[in-house]
């Protein structure tokens, strides 16, 4: 039987400036998958890039759980999932010339995702998904993000944002032989914070983005994808007085993905700040574990 495509999303979505290859391939309904994983980040906060901090060396060690399912909505396939992450940051920068240090561990913030493909992939039974051949692939997508982390209030460096996020988003993927190329696009949009170093009324503005991948699968399955960002925007307000600092950064990075049997998979990633404004100049590196299973597979 053919294997259901992997669901790197769940973990490449809880990064943020995230490079997610395959969110929106099919899988069929009733897959289940769980996730654990490991990430490292190095630099600035992958999450909360526009802290006010100069030259970060920050580190952060991140573990991951999550589960996904395929479904089908209106005759077409879908998949939701959730992650739930735990941390540590460790590391020094400067805040106004002023050197500041911070060591926390904690819960960080939730992620919910919701994809549902429009166009090129029927919701299909594991019987039917056997002989199912991508072409081309339009879906639509939401992910939300809860203040579940570790946040206080009196510090700059946080694992939580005490904030909510919402990221609407919309791709494209075309299968050709063996390589798939994907365009994808979004924006999120967040509430305000308003308890950021005490009382101060932090908003920020969207966060647009665009990713792009290429994607070669072997004859063994594994496969190996090339990934590349730019996003924009996000200028932050305190108490209505405009930063005037706005992102203008795009990351390159890579993923690894090798199936050791029908039901257990290894995928490795990376990437690096290409150009950096404001905030984002971090390198990262992750393993994932993903188990899949479904009724009679």
């Amino acid at each position: 039987m053919r294997r259901a495509s992997a669901i790197v999303m769940l973990w490449a979505s809880l990064q943020g400036a995230s490079l997610e290859p395959r969110l929106y391939s099919n899988v069929p309904k009733g897959f289940n998958f769980l996730v654990a994983g490991y990430g490292y980040t190095q630099g600035a906060l992958a999450d909360n890039p526009a802290l006010e901090l100069t030259d970060p060396e920050l580190r952060v060690s991140s573990a991951i759980v999550g589960y996904a399912r395929g479904f089908g909505i209106g005759g077409m396939s879908a998949k939701a999932g959730i992650v739930l992450p735990a941390m540590c940051i460790d590391g020094t920068a400067e805040q106004n010339g002023t050197p500041v240090a911070r060591h926390v561990c904690g819960a960080g913030d939730a992620k919910m995702s919701v994809s549902v493909n429009l166009f090129g992939a029927p919701a299909l039974s594991m019987k039917q998904f056997a002989s199912y051949r991508q072409d081309t692939i339009v879906g639509v997508s939401l992910q939300l993000t809860v203040p579940t982390g570790q946040y206080e209030r009196d510090r700059l460096v946080n694992i939580g944002t005490n904030r909510w996020a919402i990221k609407p988003g919309v791709g494209i993927s075309k299968a050709v032989a063996r390589f798939i190329f994907e365009l994808a696009a979004d924006a999120e949009f967040y509430t305000a914070n308003e308890h950021f170093l005490g009382d101060i009324t932090r908003k920020q503005e969207p966060v647009y983005s665009t990713q792009g991948h290429i994607i070669y699968t072997f004859k063994n399955r594994v496969w190996i994808g090339i990934d590349a960002n730019y996003f924009w925007g996000g200028e932050y307000v305190n108490d209505g007085r405009r930063s005037g600092e706005v992102l203008d950064n795009s990351r390159m990075g890579a993923t690894f993905a090798v199936p050791i049997n029908p039901h257990h998979s290894l995928k490795f990633y990376g990437s690096s700040g290409v150009s950096t404004r404001v905030g984002t100049d971090f390198d990262m590196l992750g393993l994932l574990w993903q188990y899949r299973w479904a009724e009679g597979y």
